[in-house]
């Protein structure tokens, strides 16, 4: 293990344990007053009813922090100070520095299936600005619950059924074959739904017609359901374009529809009704979860099926509750999608957990995430207050970032400076979401997120491409570094190992809550501490070989902890800049 935290809270909890005679918390974080602070004895202090800097003594006088601490003192009313030694933080790095794969962070104790449910496009719909954050923060948390050893299944819950599906296939015989491939390509997604929904309104006849299609295609008439795959077909081309553009691991083989689990929604009501959970309500048959009431004070329902017989979201989510649970053998399932619909799935979550789908082998929860603002700090939209288009948004990052990297490193060849510019804006543009509290709206804003100073993607890699530059100027091979000693003399290099020693415990923190700007501002702190370090510390031309070598292992490590750290997130980490 290199998470030196948590090795400090293990050692100081068996000494609170001693104390208080059950186990308590040391409460173990970063102070300014030392490396780390433990705050544990001002709340035991008060479960004994004792003064806490006399429970803060005792708590030293039984901990047995060996060579790790070099210094611990109370402080304050009952704070415990403690100064990590130089040789055991050298030691940590040194593991990291060893562990070519991992740089230390070790593996869940308990691996589980974990389903992460997240993006979820409407087929015949453009993606806009409102599926940015579900795909990326879903994504970005894929890829840390795969490196955390997790076996990983990843659903892209798709529209791709319902009432709409009969407009739009009627608009696409209207227009032909070839018209619909061309309207149905990267970027015309809307304007073909607009068309169809045109019609809709204004011609009784089309609508007369959507309708009956509607009915053929639940009814699963041949002709209609060749005609629905192709728009489906389209759509998932256009999806994965999206995606590819945007770097993240959804594939057409994580596609999960609406349409998918229709063979499901009769068995689940049946299944429910044998269970006693569900009851007819003005003609609907439907499910009372415990605990939901509305302004009236009744219960809110979810229904099962409606009065006209047809099924619903409610329906659909219950049939993809039991699915990922019973067979996919998920035991984690993870939404991600709006603050809004956060009442909805709470909902089905109650529904399955009354059914006995969730319990204590599998467990739902709903990870909601804020809108982003624009500058007026309403929701962004285009002037004409439309939803923007996602692969308008994809576009706009990759040219304002050439802009930036042609100014910046005028020295990279006009292929690299594109290359560059594809990873730099792609990158902020994912950094501004990740870097931000998942619950929290923010305001998209181009300058601050592509700017190369403060908490952003640009000023990350510059920091990694820059310790890059540092290995070839000096014509060295990190590899050759293999088995190096670490020596920590300056104190900035102290502060940057302890950076480094906190990788591990970020991660583990981060995947818990789905927290992922822990994991962002991590790396902040880290390029932060790193800054300070090359500024005072010279690398290729220290006073001797021992610190020139020890201070090589100390960037080779922050270059790896940057780049995986970002990869992560799903950032690519150039090294040339």
């Amino acid at each position: 293990m290199t998470d030196l935290p948590e090795l400090l809270a293990q050692k100081l909890a068996r000494a609170f344990a001693d104390v208080a005679g059950s186990p308590a918390d040391p409460a173990v974080r970063r102070s300014d007053r030392a490396d780390y602070q433990a705050d544990g004895a001002l709340r035991l202090a008060k479960q004994l009813g004792r003064p806490p800097r006399e429970v803060a003594a005792q708590v030293l006088e039984r901990a047995d922090l060996g060579e790790l601490v070099s210094g611990a003192e109370i402080a304050g009313p009952g704070f415990v100070n403690l100064t990590v030694a130089d040789a055991a933080l050298s030691g940590l790095v040194e593991q990291m520095a060893a562990d070519t794969e991992r740089l230390g962070v070790a593996t869940a104790p308990e691996p589980e299936r974990v389903l992460v449910d997240y993006s979820g496009p409407n087929v015949a719909k453009e993606m806009h600005v409102g599926h940015l954050r579900s795909t990326i923060i879903g994504d970005a948390l894929s890829r840390l619950l795969n490196h955390l050893g997790h076996d990983v299944v990843r659903r892209n819950h798709i529209g791709d059924w319902g009432t709409p599906f009969g407009m739009l296939i009627e608009h696409m015989l209207d227009l032909g074959a070839g018209e619909t491939a061309q309207e149905l390509s990267v970027g015309d997604l809307g304007e073909f739904y607009r068309g169809a929904r045109a019609k809709f309104d204004a011609d009784p006849g089309f609508a007369d017609r959507a309708r009956r299609r509607v009915v053929a295609l639940q009814g699963g008439d041949a002709e209609t359901l060749a005609l629905w795959r192709v728009l489906v077909e389209e759509s998932e081309r256009y999806f994965a374009a999206v995606y590819d553009r945007l770097s993240v691991l959804l594939t057409p083989a994580d596609i999960a529809g609406e349409s998918s689990y229709n063979d499901l929604l009769a068995p689940v009501i049946d299944e429910l009704v044998q269970l006693g959970l569900a009851r007819e309500s003005e003609g609907a048959l439907c499910v009372f979860p415990e605990g939901f009431t509305g302004r009236d004070g009744g219960p809110l329902p979810l229904i099962l099926r409606k009065s006209d017989g047809g099924f619903g979201y409610d329906t659909t989510d219950l049939a993809a509750l039991r699915h990922r649970v019973h067979d996919l053998k998920a035991r984690r399932l993870v939404y991600i999608t709006d603050l809004g619909q956060r009442l909805h799935f709470e909902m089905v979550f109650q529904a399955g957990r009354e059914a006995g789908w969730l319990g204590a082998d599998a467990r739902a929860e709903f990870q909601g995430f804020g809108i982003v603002l624009g500058p007026d700090r309403k929701r962004l939209r285009t002037r004409a207050g439309d939803s923007v288009k996602l692969i308008d948004l994809i576009e706009e990052a990759v040219r304002r970032a050439a802009a930036v990297v042609g100014e910046k490193a005028p020295h990279l060849s006009a292929e690299e400076q594109a290359e560059v510019a594809q990873i730099v804006g792609i990158g902020a543009m994912k950094y501004a979401d990740l870097s931000n509290d998942r619950v929290k709206d923010y305001v998209f804003d181009w300058d601050r997120m592509l700017s190369f100073d403060g908490n952003t993607a640009p000023y990350l890699q510059y920091a990694h491409a820059r310790i890059h530059s540092v290995f070839r100027r000096g014509e060295i091979d990190p590899a050759s570094l293999a088995g190096a000693k670490v020596v920590l003399a300056d104190p900035a290099e102290h502060a940057l190992a302890l950076r480094l020693t906190e990788f591990e415990g970020v991660l583990h923190k981060a995947v818990e809550e789905v927290e992922l700007h822990r994991i962002a501002g991590y790396l902040f702190e880290l390029a932060t501490a790193f800054t300070t370090f090359y500024e005072r510390c010279p690398v290729l031309r220290a006073e001797d070989e021992q610190t020139r070598t020890s201070r090589l292992v100390l960037c080779d490590v922050t270059a790896r902890v940057l780049a995986t750290g970002l990869s992560l997130l799903g950032i690519a980490a150039p090294t040339r800049m």
